[in-house]
């Protein structure tokens, strides 16, 4: 069967459509707007989101950088959760770039409540910076791939309306919460004043994402996407891929959610590891080594060895994500690598 790769659904390939799409896309210069392929994604991405305008960007990294250059002023607050991705793995770009104070709240699986928003709110003082974004994640990547709620976001959101917060949601893996939750995707638009999302995860893209918003949000986004360097010429190139995505890709993702939780339900069987069953709720299957007295790292290395890739996260948590190209024998076979894996250690202790 050769390597099973469940490192992330980054490393999914763009489909023949897409590759045809690619080749044969109509092309202009995008910073002067006249790129006609990636005016079009912009405008189906906004419009399956709920949204005025929308715009590409190379990455969801560049996407949550420009929302938070859009809506802030250096020396600004902004409210996120402890183990978010903006915060912890995008090169601390909220503070040395945007110049912006992050305050991280404790979640449940990703996920803080409306009420910790209002209790973490600064009051009016000279001495004390000002909060101005709430920032979001959908699904919660460092949490498992736990999806936010229609309720739980609609709490944030009006406790953000109440205090003129703006929100911006990390929305990198948006339409597998909407898959998940079994609701339009613009339905997790509401209430939301920006959102980024990537069309190279799950959605099987070579590169790109896209940030939405409103029109006059957007104008603002791309003044910060220039300052990054983002302005990029006949990038129909990607943004064919996009619309192609956008089309046929997203009800698929309820696949790899089946086999993400094959998987964990599998793995929880086998001894010495223990996954988190409640926090499967999409792509992501996170399971803990330490029974095993062993690092995740060092268990990782082991099933590269034995022909399957996995992620680290922590001394003691192996990541799994399933995709587009991992079918149920897949699964199958990745278990049975785990097992002997495990047969292994058993034999040499």
């Amino acid at each position: 069967m050769g390597y099973i790769d469940l490192r992330s659904d980054t490393v999914t390939l763009p489909t023949p459509a897409m590759r045809e799409a690619m080749a044969a896309a109509e092309l202009g210069d995008d910073v002067f707007r006249e790129d006609p392929t990636v005016n079009r994604l912009q405008e189906r991405a906004a419009e399956v989101l709920g949204q005025e305008a929308g715009l590409l960007v190379t990455s969801g990294t560049q996407g949550n950088l420009v929302s938070l250059l859009a809506q802030s002023h250096p020396g600004d607050e902004v409210i996120l959760e402890a183990d978010s991705h903006v915060y912890n793995n995008e090169v601390a770009g909220l503070s040395r770039v945007a110049g912006l104070i992050p305050r991280p709240l404790p979640g449940d699986h990703g996920v803080f409540t409306g009420k910790q928003v209002e209790e973490a709110l600064r009051p009016p003082n000279v001495h004390f910076p000002r909060t101005r974004v709430v920032c979001l994640e959908n699904t919660h990547n460092a949490a498992g791939g736990t999806v936010l709620s229609l309720a739980q976001q609609r709490e944030i959101t009006t406790v953000a309306a109440e205090h003129g917060l703006r929100i911006h949601v990390d929305g990198a893996r948006i339409y597998n919460a909407a898959v998940a939750l079994g609701v339009p995707a613009s339905a997790l638009t509401e209430g939301v004043d920006s959102l980024t999302f990537c069309l190279s995860k799950g959605l099987s893209c070579p590169v790109g994402s896209v940030v939405v918003g409103s029109q006059a949000f957007i104008e603002e986004a791309r003044r910060a996407r220039k300052l990054l360097g983002g302005g990029m010429r006949q990038a129909g190139i990607i943004a064919a891929a996009g619309l192609i995505a956008l089309d046929t890709m997203i009800n698929r993702l309820a696949k790899d959610h089946d086999t993400a939780r094959l998987l964990a339900k599998e793995v929880d069987g086998l001894p010495g590891l223990e996954v988190d069953l409640d926090s499967v709720q999409s792509n992501i299957v996170l399971f803990d080594v330490e029974g095993l007295g062993t690092t995740s790292a060092e268990f990782a290395a082991e099933l590269h060895e034995r022909g399957l890739g996995v992620t680290t996260k922590g001394a003691s948590l192996v990541r799994c994500v399933t995709h587009r190209g991992i079918e149920v024998e897949h699964i199958e076979v990745a278990i049975e690598i785990l097992e002997a894996a495990l047969a292994s250690r058993t034999h040499s202790s």
